[in-house]
């Protein structure tokens, strides 16, 4: 792709470094690293040896590994972000009611982000925490804030998305996808059975603020055995839609507080 001429390759190739390590790979060689970013091993070494000077990654020598100051990184993005911090009460108490587990999660780029989860059991073979991301087209939190995109958006994403059969039920076309957010935007919620991962069904509604676009996503999911996609309209719906409803209360009020 074409670059503006205020692009730093060098900051895009040391932040794809820091992206190579991941729960899979949590310890890398400098070739592991060089061959996952698409680096010469000498452009690698000395990415890997800039980010251990400047305390992001610690090595025994041969093996990499992030050190606990790359969390910074994504700190203060969380600290400046109000939607988690009003949410996170809410959401333990549509647990407790529910009795399933229930995640918060933002759109970006092309990826949901999870901010915010309250975790009954683990019913994914992926462990989820603050930070996962998954593609937003598999995901019911992903859907309802793909189909409150500006139609422009929408179409631009799926001109370009890749829609990887991650199950034999992942809906494999555009067209497809646009008939489905078609219709998350005239229900106001979504439901993914297995899209994402055999056995996981779930059901999301979107965060508005203010102006009523949509900044987020809250969902409930449950393991297939336990619920049947009716089970899931009837029983998690409702309890679902008065959570982000208070949610978006509190985010009315929390906007209009005089800043400290």
């Amino acid at each position: 792709m074409p670059r503006e001429p205020y692009y730093v390759q060098s900051l895009e190739r040391g932040l794809a470094v820091i992206r190579a390590f991941d729960a899979r790979h949590p310890q890398l060689t400098l070739s592991d690293v060089a061959r996952a970013c698409g680096l010469p091993r000498a452009a690698a070494r000395r990415f890997l040896l800039t980010l251990t000077d400047l305390g992001y990654v610690h090595t025994d020598g041969r093996l990499f590994s992030l050190a606990p100051r790359v969390l910074e990184l994504g700190y203060s993005y969380l600290s400046s972000l109000s939607l988690p911090e009003v949410a996170e009460a809410h959401l333990e108490r549509l647990v407790a009611e529910v009795r399933e587990s229930s995640s918060m999660s933002v759109l970006d780029g092309d990826d949901i982000v999870y901010v915010a989860r309250v975790p009954t059991s683990r019913i994914m073979r992926v462990a989820i925490n603050v930070g996962t991301r998954f593609p937003a087209y598999a995901t019911s939190m992903g859907r309802v804030m793909l189909a409150g995109l500006p139609e422009a958006d929408l179409e631009a994403y799926l001109a370009r998305v890749r829609l990887e059969p991650l199950t034999e039920r992942t809906l494999r076309t555009p067209a497809a996808l646009r008939a489905e957010l078609g219709q998350v935007r005239l229900q106001g919620f979504a439901v993914v059975d297995q899209e994402l991962e055999e056995g996981l069904r779930a059901i999301a509604a979107p965060i508005r603020n203010r102006a009523g676009e949509v900044i987020g996503a809250v969902n409930v999911s449950v393991h297939a055995a336990r619920a049947t996609v009716d089970d899931i309209r009837d029983r998690l719906l409702p309890p679902l839609l008065a959570a982000t409803a208070a949610i978006e209360a509190d985010l009315r009020i929390a906007s209009r507080r005089p800043a400290p």
